[in-house]
């Protein structure tokens, strides 16, 4: 048998592979652009799948399609939307900036699946891509997919995350460590007030992403070509909405602004914005752990982060932090990402965008990546690391930094004689103050007291 089979479209005929499901314009873009070996994510051709379902009901509704193909079309197109048949969708990442051929790739491979499961032959122009256009279908795609990967995966993995972080702090309530700023000694805080600064980081990055929602959820199907609808039913917009939200299971409509929506990928911009702050909360508090783990002997060691691999192939007994270094890594891949979303969504020329499939591709890959590195994050590192207390406590002993209690007593300037003093001696801070300043011992312990510090307020006070 043949490994090939012919097939034609507009610009003529040529050779598809015999077992392809897609025809000749995804076989054209195949060869055109065979640049990365880069196609687009699962959760992008999951909503191509979504978007032709909805888009022929919606049209069987309005009596534009034949019930009987939008039944086929339908059943095919869920087929997609449920992960079937990923290998059929081979288009660069780097083609046409509409994304027309991934549009297409949608349709053929779907046209060829329903013309199986009715009597009829389903067209994928004229019948899957009945009022639409690539020009409104990649921008619903992108919408809907990041839609759908933030409340399946990401979402839900950041709720993981700061629920570790705060169960972790929880259980470390009440154990007093030095605090730094400028990798400096600084007054002391409790390790758990410090892990609320993380728990506060990722909340906000919660509340951020759940904010652009209401953008992500607004769609440009309904604006075919340009913006004005043509070839499209004046209701369909409305009537595509509600079928893309049952299936889907969010809440969407269509966009305010049709031509805004094809022309423009400013929520794109904002959504990655927002992953980018995020992966930035995610790389300080993965500094933070390295930091606080280092050593063990010649570091800080405040902490020892869970042994999950030999650490070097050379150095036998070295452990490093993997997890947060992994962590690192992403962040860095989701800053550059967000670099490249911003030039792509400066690229709105005229009526549409021309750099769609890099948005999508970076959108998402910025979205799963971050999904998955905050939940080994909280499983890896957050939930199994063990405090050094001894280390703790001796740092904490001989910092000098406590005396800035003082200030309201004695003043700025004898507290820092007394803590360059304790420094240059190796000397508790408290011992040096009870020579210096006259004040008792019991006193002094009171005032420098680094439980009572962490609480704030004004030393000495009534």
């Amino acid at each position: 048998m043949s490994q090939f089979r012919s097939e034609q479209d507009s610009m003529g005929t040529l050779q598809v592979p015999a077992d392809a499901l897609y025809g000749a314009q995804t076989q054209r873009a195949v060869d055109n652009f065979p640049i990365s070996g880069l196609t687009l994510p699962e959760p992008f051709i999951r909503a191509l799948g979504l978007i032709k379902a909805a888009a022929a009901q919606s049209n069987v509704e309005l009596r534009l399609l034949n019930a009987e193909i939008g039944s086929a079309i339908r059943q095919a197109a869920m087929e997609i939307a449920t992960g079937k048949h990923l290998q059929q969708f081979p288009v660069d990442v780097f083609q046409t900036g509409s994304g027309t051929s991934s549009n297409m790739n949608a349709n053929e491979v779907i046209a060829h699946l329903a013309s199986g499961y009715c009597a009829q032959p389903v067209d994928p122009n004229d019948h899957v891509n009945m009022g639409q256009s690539s020009n409104d279908v990649i921008p619903t795609a992108i919408h809907l997919s990041a839609a759908m990967v933030l409340d399946e995966s990401l979402l839900p993995a950041l709720h993981h995350l700061q629920v570790s972080i705060d169960s972790k702090a929880h259980s470390l309530e009440g154990l007093i460590k030095t605090g730094r700023t400028h990798l400096m000694d600084a007054m002391p805080v409790q390790l758990s007030q410090s892990m609320s600064g993380w728990s506060g980081q990722i909340q906000l990055a919660i509340r951020r992403l759940e904010a652009s929602r209401p953008r992500l959820h607004q769609l440009a199907q309904g604006g075919s070509a340009v913006g004005t609808g043509i070839n499209v039913h004046p209701d369909f917009s409305a009537r595509f909405a509600q079928n893309i939200s049952a299936l889907s299971g969010l809440t969407l409509q269509p966009a305010d602004n049709l031509f805004c929506a094809l022309a423009c990928q400013d929520t794109a911009v904002e959504v990655s914005g927002q992953l980018k702050a995020l992966a930035c909360a995610l790389l300080k508090i993965a500094n933070d752990l390295r930091w606080m783990n280092s050593g063990p002997l010649a570091g800080l060691g405040e902490i020892e982060l869970q042994a999950l691999q030999p650490g070097s192939s050379i150095m036998p007994g070295k452990v490093n932090p993997v997890i947060p270094e992994a962590v690192m890594m992403v962040a860095a891949q989701v800053i550059g990402n967000d670099a490249a979303i911003t030039v792509g969504g400066q690229h709105g020329n005229f009526e549409l965008n021309v750099m769609l499939p890099l948005i999508a591709h970076n959108l998402l890959q910025s979205e799963t990546l971050l999904a998955s590195a905050a939940r080994q994050l909280a499983d890896k590192a957050i939930a199994t690391f063990r405090v050094n207390e001894s280390n703790i406590s001796a740092a904490l002993a001989r910092n000098p930094i406590l005396v800035t209690a003082l200030n309201p007593i004695i003043g700025y300037q004898k507290a820092a004689a007394i803590a360059k003093q304790a420094y240059a001696q190796g000397r508790p801070v408290v011992d040096v103050a009870a020579e210096v300043t006259g004040m008792s011992h019991d006193e002094l312990a009171q005032l420098l007291d680094p439980a009572r510090l962490t609480q704030g307020g004004i030393q000495g006070s009534s």
